[in-house]
């Protein structure tokens, strides 16, 4: 079992790392075995997001992976994170790499969506292949939250594209990327989807015509 994914989205609150790391904390407290230390995986999370990679490895370092698949799994995938924030790419790979192959294993389809796209994003030589991987997994569900995956997917490959000046494929991806917020997304990811796309099309033809 692992924690359902709406309860972590109602407790982080990415744009305030402090916060959730507070609220994350609060969970934890007040939870037992595993559950517990699932929510300490999203408690090193937030202390990566503010730069706090030692004080994250000391809570990752705690934790027993045996507990459950997912505490196994988000343990290595939050180690993973902390490479890459802290700019060691070349660590975090097989990290992630790890992690994807133990969410598979276990059946946790969200975590190894996760694993994949941070691939993506660490591994840029490949990052079509993680992403293309990615998007094959999500077609064996139908499960709204998880589909939501296939904004970020998109949305990244379109960044992608649009800083090799291959704007007619990132419009391509960024349109996706709006396709799936509308259907499974936020009404903020609905709007970054439609600002990438003007951005895109300003590239495409400055003048507006």
């Amino acid at each position: 079992m692992t924690i359902a994914q709406d309860r972590l989205d109602e407790l982080w609150d990415f744009e305030d790392a402090a916060a959730s790391e507070a609220r994350l904390r609060a969970a934890a407290d007040a939870a037992s075995g595993a559950d517990a230390d699932e929510l300490q995986t999203q408690v090193a999370r937030a202390l990566g997001l503010q730069g706090r990679f030692a004080a994250a490895d000391a809570v990752l370092d705690a934790l027993d992976p045996a507990a459950s698949p997912a505490v196994q799994t988000r343990v290595v995938l939050e180690r993973g994170r902390l490479r890459n924030s802290a700019g060691d790419a070349d660590a975090a790979v097989p990290l992630f790499e790890r992690a994807a192959e133990a969410a598979a294993s276990a059946g946790l389809l969200f975590l190894e969506v996760d694993a994949l796209h941070m691939l993506a994003i660490a591994d840029r030589a490949r990052a079509d292949a993680w992403t293309d991987r990615a998007l094959a997994a999500l077609g064996t569900t139908d499960d709204a939250r998880t589909l939501r995956w296939r904004v970020g997917l998109y949305n990244n490959r379109g960044w992608a594209r649009f800083d090799e000046g291959r704007w007619d494929d990132a419009l391509v991806a960024f349109r996706a990327s709006r396709d799936a917020a509308v259907r499974w997304g936020t009404s903020q990811q609905v709007e970054w989807a439609d600002e990438a796309i003007a951005e895109t099309r300003a590239a495409i033809d400055p003048a507006g015509r």
